[in-house]
Formats: structure tokens, sequence, C-alpha cells
């Protein structure tokens, strides 16, 4: 792969096929492409947009893999990718129900032509229910999970998590789980399967803790008033004297009692760590105090003091922290600095692999490292395949 980097992820030797879309699939396809796969994206033919409203280069969800761009209303086109799948491991898409089957790609004729294929479908809704078909972003998902009325400050409306939650952690990382699930699977039993992932089944299933709580009767069904929804004074954020803030977390009673003294604040004076209701009083002691100070001034109070406290850091401050720095979180890819692969392992070199490919870039690489002949390839043009 042009400028393709050399480390060995742990999924090195693992081909899939990424079937163009935006938003969860991409990132999923990050995932793999960041831990050593090689992935191809199908891409549109004569794409320019890469689903964000920025030059390509700046969309790190598509970094680290090889674009083909074919018009898949051609069925040369369609038969192109049949080819690729059965050498493939792996396919990826995120259309909604229907779509790949009008296509003629749905998982029936791509099982059928590789026994053993991984086919990956991410959906907002899933492939039924009665909402299957039903258009839908990130916060329609969140919304019908629980997730959206949890979030926010008590008395005030659900506050949007940025689209992290159904996107990405219920979305593409389920996908992604779920994969791997049937790649494991796979090797015992010989044959594949399809990963039905749905960003609302995964928002859902990120509620796990939270719902077991509030059958216990131990969360409200309310914002705000719950030990981690900004509802307990020791978990929540504050703001500082300069206008920025900080973040406290200090559940544990050591940790509590730590806090305290560094705020010069007494516990008898609000009845309790978990008494609710002297939480009000002590949450405006924590605010008043936290506002007398600018927040590096409180992190040079609160630094190697066992009270988890934490400041509040801007896109621009996240990458240039000394923790961030030494742990190589932040890499600079054709100039873009970007969240560095995760997680990491002790033999393994998960790494960018290149930058995000302009639609159609490597169409006549790939089509050659997949076996495509200068035969095929002509066959190809001639009908506006390629």
């Amino acid at each position: 792969m042009t400028n393709r980097n050399t480390a060995k992820g742990p999924l090195a030797g693992l081909k899939v096929v990424e079937v163009g879309g935006v938003g969860p699939g991409p990132f999923c396809a990050m995932l793999l492409a960041d831990m050593g796969a090689e992935v191809v994206r199908i891409d549109r033919k004569h794409a320019s947009e890469s689903g964000l409203p920025v030059d390509r280069r700046f969309d790190v969800m598509f970094r680290g893999r090889r674009s083909l761009a074919l018009d898949l209303k051609k069925p040369e086109a369609v038969d192109a990718v049949k080819r690729m799948l059965r050498g493939a491991d792996v396919l990826i898409e995120g259309f909604r129900p229907g779509v790949m089957e009008r296509l003629g790609l749905g998982p029936e004729v791509c099982l059928e032509l590789n026994p053993r294929l991984i086919y990956g479908r991410m959906t907002g809704w899933g492939q039924t229910g009665p909402l299957a078909r039903e258009a839908g972003h990130d916060i329609n998902y969140i919304a019908l999970s629980g997730v959206l009325h949890a979030i926010g400050r008590k008395g005030g409306p659900p506050e949007i998590p940025l689209n992290l939650i159904g996107d990405f952690g219920g979305g593409a990382m389920y996908l992604a789980f779920g994969i791997m699930c049937a790649l494991h699977e796979a090797k015992s039993s010989g044959r594949g399967q399809v990963v039905d992932a749905a960003m609302v089944d995964g928002s859902t299933s990120l509620m796990a803790m939270v719902y077991g709580l509030f059958a216990a009767g131990y969360w409200k069904d309310e914002r705000g008033s719950n030990r981690l929804d900004s509802g307990a004074p020791w978990y929540d954020v504050y703001e500082t004297k300069d206008g920025r803030y900080v973040a406290v977390g200090c559940t544990e009673a050591s940790f509590f009692r730590n806090t305290l003294r560094l705020l010069g604040l007494r516990e008898e004076d609000f009845g309790g760590q978990h008494d609710r209701d002297g939480w009000p009083k002590m949450k405006e002691a924590f605010a008043r105090v936290f506002r007398s100070r600018t927040r590096d001034e409180w992190c040079a109070v609160f630094e190697g003091t066992e009270t988890c406290f934490s400041p509040v850091l801007s896109l621009a401050e996240a990458p240039h922290h000394p923790h961030q720095v030494a742990r190589g979180n932040f890499v600079e890819c054709s100039g873009v600095v970007q969240p560095a692969p995760a997680p990491r392992f002790s033999r393994s070199r998960p790494a960018v692999q290149g930058p995000p490919p302009q639609a159609g870039e490597h169409t006549m690489e790939v089509l050659k490292d997949w076996g495509f002949g200068p035969e095929d390839v002509a066959l190809l043009q001639g009908s506006g395949a390629i």
C-alpha cells in the first residue's frame, strides 16, 4: 500500500472489504486498519466527499486503507466486488436494510461465494423491527435507549454527548467486537456469519450498569440526581477563577476526604459524603472555593494527592498534556494531529497505516493486488464500472 506503515499489528493478514459509508462503519474499518488489517474501501465512482465538509485528509476515520472507486450500479462492478469477496475475511457495510440485497451483494449471495466470510452490517435501528427502515442519526438512537434522557443537569434538558455513544461506542465498537467474535467462532465451525450491529442495540447495552441500579431503586430516573450524572458534588465539573474548568471524581471515601482537606472544607458541615440532603450545600461550597483560584493553580494544589482530580483540557490542549505525550496517545499523519491507535499490546505494534485516501486513489493498485489482470481491468474500464 502506498505510504503504508511497516508496523505489524495483531490483525496483520486479515483482509477486509469496506463498502463505502459514513460514520460508524468507517470508524470500525479504521479500528481494524489500525490493528494491521488490510482494508480496501469501495468508494463511489466520482465521489468527492468523505461525509464531512472538510478535505478528506482531515477525516481521520478514513485513514489506513486503500480506496477503490466503483459504480455499483454497473453489473461489472458488482462482479468485481464478488470476486474480491472470495478472498476476503470480512465485509463491512453500513446501508439501510435491503440496500446491499438490491445491489446483488446481500449476505446470502456473499456467503455462498465465500462460506467463511464475516458479513458485518452497521445500522442505526438494526436489520429487523418496526423502525428498521426508518432514517435516523446518533441522537435518535440514544434517545430510544434511555441514554439521552439520563445525561444532563437537574432541571435542565437532556445534553447531547457528541456522537460518541451511538455512532462510535454503541455502533463501531460493537461492530468491531462482533466481527472479532465471529472470526473466533469461525476457527472451530469453519463458517462465516452475519453480524447485525445496531446503534440502538449497542447504546442500550452500554447502559447495563445504570439499568441495574435503576432496577435496584438506587438510580433515580431524573437527570442530575445520581452519583455519576452531576447529582453528587464530588463527581462534577467546576469553573475556576480564569473561566476554565476542573473535573472532580472522588467517589471513594479516602479520595473524598483528601479533596475536602485541600479545599479547606469539613465533612461534618454537610452531613457526610452520601447524605443527599447535604449535596446542594456541598456543591455550592465546592463551586465557591474552586472559583477562588485558576485552573492551573488548582492543578498545582492537587498534583500527587490521591483525589481523582483533573483539569478539563480543550481539544488544543489535550495532545500536549505530559501524560498524553508520555503515552503517545496522539500522532501526526500528513500534517494532521490525531488520536493514535488503541489499545496497545506487549508484542504487536498497531499503527496508523497511512493517511485517508482520496476516493479511487488506489483503484488500479488494488485491482492488481487482488488478482485482476489487464484484460479484467480493461473490461471494467470499458463498461464504466471504474
